[in-house]
């Protein structure tokens, strides 16, 4: 049995029955999936070209470069291959350097599946698809997603620069828990989920099952009886992830949950936003002395300034990255009817140029 409700805030909360096990399932595709009986949120990220117009039935697809194809000869075919060979070791050394590995380390650990220790001591879970040399990285401190890295090299998930990996602070980037509590209120901003280590329960080299129980230090803040469960799953070309909430207890209890997700630009000039945001009514909370709703007149955003907006019935965006050719589309239904973006545009130690957070809610009105 699942009971449900809805706050004035911009999360999605759930009443979870102590007979029942309330659950978000976030699938993700990335596939963010809230799977369950009834209206739960629902939010599907998909990739495609942005020179492809057929529609594919894949939430998540990858295909090769489409940009000016008729005019290659054909000896480009090795040249392009060796060009993408060059791009993955680039970027894996990229991906190593922000994250404490060292050069060596990361060739090492290339292809090398199962529980590891960064530079910092930091376990993590390192997931390795055998055919396509896909790549995911899952942390146990905070049971974050920090990388998603497809079989040609194409990282999808960004981790700041300013990040600590060293467990002395939730990691900045990634796929980020914010739960039981989303943004400021009773507890500490954002929940505990990010900042305590999940333990594995289960794992291969494509897929790892976390979860998180209750401890002292949650029970100070939070006393309630739960178990949280999250599993991710690398397939041959798409992550998979899924996030249950069961209450352990003999009384309901609420709670906020998401994901805030932060994707890689390879330049905010290279990055256009589509969308049904033209027309749309939208929080700009740096704007006034407290935030002030306005309306869109855009059908595509490009981000210039420092945003931090909630858009109010917009739950289709679609990033499209010129410097990659590639655009990812964000497809929410059953549940998350509007947006969230955020950039802190001119931070450098953020490394601002380089992601957005574009975060699926559902702001109570």
């Amino acid at each position: 049995q699942v009971q449900s409700k809805e706050r004035n805030d911009t999360s999605k909360e759930r009443r979870a029955s102590a007979s029942g096990a309330c659950a978000f399932r976030f699938h993700a595709l990335f596939v963010f999936q809230c799977s369950n009986e009834g209206p739960i949120p629902t939010m599907k990220l998909s990739l495609a070209l942005l020179a492809a117009t057929a529609a594919t039935s894949s939430a998540f697809t990858v295909g090769p470069q489409a940009f000016n194809v008729a005019s290659r000869a054909p000896s480009s075919s090795s040249a392009l291959h060796a060009s993408r060979a060059a791009d993955k070791i680039a970027s894996r050394s990229q991906w190593a350097e922000a994250r404490g590995y060292t050069a060596d380390a990361a060739d090492a650990s290339a292809s090398v599946a199962g529980l590891l220790t960064n530079d910092d001591g930091l376990e993590y879970v390192k997931l390795v698809h055998p055919d396509t040399g896909a790549t995911s990285e899952v942390y146990l401190f905070g049971g974050v997603v920090t990388s998603y890295i497809d079989g040609e090299g194409t990282e999808f998930i960004a981790v700041r620069p300013d990040a600590k990996m060293d467990g002395s602070k939730p990691i900045s980037g990634g796929l980020s828990h914010c739960w039981p509590q989303f943004g400021p209120g009773e507890i500490q901003q954002h929940g505990f989920a990010r900042n305590v280590a999940w333990t594995v329960k289960s794992m291969t080299d494509t897929s790892v099952e976390l979860e998180m129980a209750p401890s002292d230090y949650t029970k100070e803040m939070w006393d309630k009886e739960f178990l949280c469960t999250f599993t991710v799953t690398l397939e041959d070309d798409q992550l998979t992830t899924k996030m249950n909430v069961d209450n352990k207890g003999e009384e309901s209890f609420d709670f906020q949950a998401a994901l805030h997700s932060y994707f890689t630009v390879s330049a905010l000039d290279n990055l256009e936003i589509a969308g049904s945001f033209e027309g749309k009514e939208f929080l700009n909370k740096l704007a006034g002395d407290g935030g002030e709703m306005q309306t869109e007149e855009r059908s595509v955003l490009t981000i210039g300034e420092e945003y931090d907006r909630v858009y109010t019935g917009v739950n289709d965006p679609v990033l499209k990255d010129k410097g990659t050719g590639k655009s990812l589309s964000i497809l929410n239904t059953a549940g998350w009817e509007d947006t969230v973006l955020w950039n802190p545009y001119g931070d450098e130690g953020m490394g601002y140029n380089n992601f957005v957070c574009v975060e699926s809610v559902k702001v109570s009105t």
